[in-house]
């Protein structure tokens, strides 16, 4: 990769909160032109697209930079910390089951869309999904698949099982972020446009507004301006109980690793996995205390804006020139992400579901504990918990699905 015009993260992260402060400020401004701008296109979505201009253009590196790595290891449990303290996990459950029948919904259309995307690909051009040995093309997939329904764990677990090559694993990573960063991308959008499409599916919202509207009259019984001790006292909660899950996760894995090494294929060995486990368990227990009351003095604010800084970060690591370097690839990707949205589309309007089933269902597989929050918290701050939710799912059957979908795809591919 060309080194970056700028590789100093300090700066970066400058760059970053610059891009951040422009398009709030916009989308607050009474200026007619972005007014009309920001009805149809998400501020969230910017916060994401710009990030990745800077990259695709070389002025930055997703790569290079670590910034992300510091936002999703510290900020995203910091911020689902924050997010979660104030939920009411009774009227969570509320929501019913048609959340977890897209979440599944979402996780077939990966396993199908895959060896699908393949057979389809196959009859038109044979020699775009062929190879041989490690180099064959659906053995490379199925680090796609593992990525798409579980996360990091269970693609590098897929990599092992299949014996993808370093050379595959490398190109299938970049079909993996890309296409999976336009698809959230649509996601983001559609968030903006959440109304319209729920009357196309005319879906009873009725529960998820019954969930809002409550946190924002708790909200407002208990607001008031915050001093410098509120603030302090809300940042110790924060990065204390992640201090503690990052404690406790140091601990379980090498345990695990060494007694039930079994049970990596559930993800258990992941420290990332326990990390956003138990930030958000333990803030789940905290929801029942006094703790709860910080939500008065801007908890979940503090934890959007580092949902926000984690958004642009994930911008940054997407170069969406990358497409064109490799795009039979990218064909077969686009063919796959398009089953699943169009499998998701088709029982979302089968059994009248929300639109924000259908995203956080999907973004829970495909995106995972790092951006199943973000789309959440695209439709409203308190919903972010339902995005983790999901996606601590998607880790446990990520293996089982990705293995599935690989030996499918062996016998798709020509």
């Amino acid at each position: 990769m060309t080194k970056p015009i700028i590789t100093n993260d300090a700066v970066v992260l400058g760059i970053l909160l610059g891009i951040l402060a422009f398009v709030f400020r916009t989308a607050k401004s009474n200026n007619p032109f972005w007014k009309k701008f920001y009805t149809y296109v998400p501020n969230l979505l910017l916060c994401y697209f710009i990030p990745s201009i800077f990259n695709s253009l070389g002025i930055i590196s997703g790569e290079k930079s670590k910034l992300y790595f510091v936002a999703s290891r510290y900020l995203l449990p910091a911020s689902l910390v924050l997010l979660t303290i104030s939920i009411d996990l009774k009227e969570i459950m509320k929501l019913g089951h048609k959340a977890l029948v897209m979440f599944l919904t979402a996780t077939a259309g990966i396993v199908l869309g895959g060896p699908l995307a393949i057979l389809i690909t196959a009859f038109f051009a044979p020699e775009l999904v062929g190879g041989a040995g490690p180099d064959a093309v659906w053995r490379g997939f199925t680090t796609v698949a593992g990525s798409w329904i579980g996360g990091g764990a269970n693609q590098a677990a897929m990599k092992e099982i299949f014996a993808v090559s370093d050379h595959l694993f490398s190109a299938m990573i970049t079909v993996d972020v890309i296409v999976a960063n336009i698809w959230m991308a649509f996601l983001l959008y559609g968030s903006g446009i959440g109304q319209k499409l729920d009357r196309w599916l005319k879906a009873d919202t009725g529960a998820i507004a019954e969930l809002k509207r409550n946190m924002e009259e708790y909200r407002s019984q208990i607001m008031r301006i915050p001093d410098l001790t509120d603030t302090i006292t809300v940042m110790t909660v924060a990065f204390g109980i992640t201090a503690v899950a990052h404690f406790m996760s140091d601990r379980i894995v090498p345990w695990i690793g060494s007694y039930a090494p079994g049970l990596s294929k559930f993800s258990l060995t992941s420290e990332f996995f326990w990390l956003v486990v138990l930030a958000t368990s333990l803030a789940l227990a905290l929801s029942f205390t006094p703790i709860r009351r910080l939500e008065g003095i801007g908890a979940s604010r503090y934890g959007s804006l580092f949902l926000y800084i984690l958004v642009a970060t994930i911008g940054m690591k997407m170069d969406i020139l990358a497409i064109f370097e490799s795009p039979a690839l990218f064909l077969v990707g686009i063919l796959w992400m398009g089953f699943h949205a169009g499998l998701l589309l088709l029982v979302a309007k089968l059994i009248r579901a929300p639109f924000f089933f259908l995203a956080v269902g999907s973004q829970a597989n495909v995106g995972g504990a790092a951006s199943a929050p973000i789309v959440a918290s695209a439709f409203h701050p308190s919903l972010a918990p339902v995005g983790v939710l999901l996606a601590v799912l998607g880790y446990a059957v990520g293996t089982y699905g990705a293995w599935i979908c690989g030996i499918m795809m062996q016998f798709a591919s020509p």
